[in-house]
């Protein structure tokens, strides 16, 4: 029994909610995870998607015969529609085979190409179906058979009001104090989330080890990850437009630009003449600014969080980001006063993990830039 008594002092409260809030107020890397289904386990496992590049690469040619790589070739179908890059004449598929597909000029549309040359990328335009269509005629878009996962880890924090803070009664009665500690515990917690996310390494839970929850770091900067080497040059548009290309390659959309503060000047100073600040209720802080994204021509956000590594940028395609609560296990805080304590005590406990789809294909890494100090500085002068 508690000699302090409030509202819900003997009740569970979800938190979720809150911390949602929360999480898409703070200007940081974890405002871009989404709440997703809740896990049924410590290990939380989640189906990768299909996601390809729409597009072909000729690896050889021999009169109206392409080679290109049997990925390349599972796209397409007889009677698909192609474009060469940077080039309006457009081609159709008039057999498929293994190694090699034909095709048939189907309008010159201004162009004096008549057949692709090795090593030209074909973009897709559609592949027009006929009619009375059947199963297996049409363009498969699936779930791939691939699993990636993640592990739970358990963040707690603890609300402390002692019996002198609640006699001062500065903030009004104990239920808003406990409320208002409890904001900042969850802020506290938001910035925890978010350092876990970009530097987390999972770690599988046992008896005597604890449970922890990859980030960025561990799913997208691996050897077999997208990267682009910054040879220790200023940032700017090429490396972001070259990192853009990859993931749009892979079949992402590339969305946002994530960096420290130092790097996000250096970028805008480029970007300056056609830079877009946003202001918007629901977007704060984490979003200040939207560039055009020189490659698909879409605006891309750039995220400046201090948290990130001064010589790294993201460019990112962030729809596969998600934040998973274990079944039954999502934040929420409980009485935790014990016997004969002076003050209020309440105990905010979840178990957490974050999902990264498609992490090798979706986010891109460019490391090894120059500084922002040394980079402003340059531009200091320059100017």
């Amino acid at each position: 029994m508690t000699i302090y008594a409030y509202s819900f002092a003997n009740k569970k409260r979800d938190l979720s909610d809150v911390l949602s809030s929360v999480v898409k107020d703070e200007p940081r890397f974890i405002s871009n995870f989404k709440t997703v289904q809740d896990g049924t386990a410590q290990k939380h496992e989640w189906l990768e998607d299909q996601i390809e590049g729409r597009n072909v690469t000729v690896t050889g040619v021999s009169g109206n015969q392409m080679s290109a790589a049997a990925e390349d070739i599972s796209k397409l179908k007889v009677g698909t529609l192609l474009v060469v890059k940077n080039d309006p004449a457009l081609f159709r598929v008039t057999a498929v085979n293994s190694g090699s597909f034909a095709l048939e000029l189907a309008g010159a549309n201004g162009s004096d190409t008549l057949m692709p040359d090795n090593g030209a990328i074909m973009n897709i335009v559609s592949s027009p179906m006929a009619e009375g269509s059947v199963n297996g005629d049409g363009e498969e878009t699936s779930h791939a058979s691939g699993v990636n996962y993640n592990y739970m880890q358990i963040f707690r924090k603890d609300i402390v009001l002692t019996g002198t803070a609640l006699a001062i009664n500065v903030y009004g009665s104990v239920d808003n104090q406990l409320n208002r500690q409890t904001a900042f515990a969850l802020g506290e917690l938001a910035r925890d989330l978010n350092r876990v996310a970009l530097f987390g390494v999972r770690r599988e839970p046992t008896s005597g080890v604890r449970g922890e929850a990859g980030g960025l770091y561990c799913f997208a900067a691996g050897e077999d990850c997208m990267s682009i080497d910054g040879a220790n040059l200023a940032l700017d548009s090429f490396m972001i437009n070259d990192a853009a290309q990859n993931i749009l390659s892979e079949g992402g959309e590339p969305m946002q630009i994530l960096c420290s503060p130092g790097q996000a000047r250096v970028l805008s100073n480029e970007y300056k003449p056609s830079l877009q600040i946003l202001r918007s209720d629901n977007r704060r802080g984490a979003y200040v600014a939207t560039i055009v994204n020189e490659i698909s021509g879409r605006g891309m956000t750039i995220m400046a969080d201090p948290d990130v590594p001064d010589n790294d940028i993201w460019v990112m395609d962030t729809t596969g980001l998600g934040l998973a609560s274990l079944k039954g296990r999502s934040i929420t805080d409980v009485d935790a006063t014990p016997q004969g304590f002076d003050g209020v005590k309440r105990m905010a406990l979840g178990e957490l993990t974050f999902e990264f789809k498609n992490a090798r294909q979706r986010l891109c890494r460019i490391h090894n830039v120059l500084n922002s100090a040394e980079a402003i500085k340059q531009l200091k002068n320059a100017n």
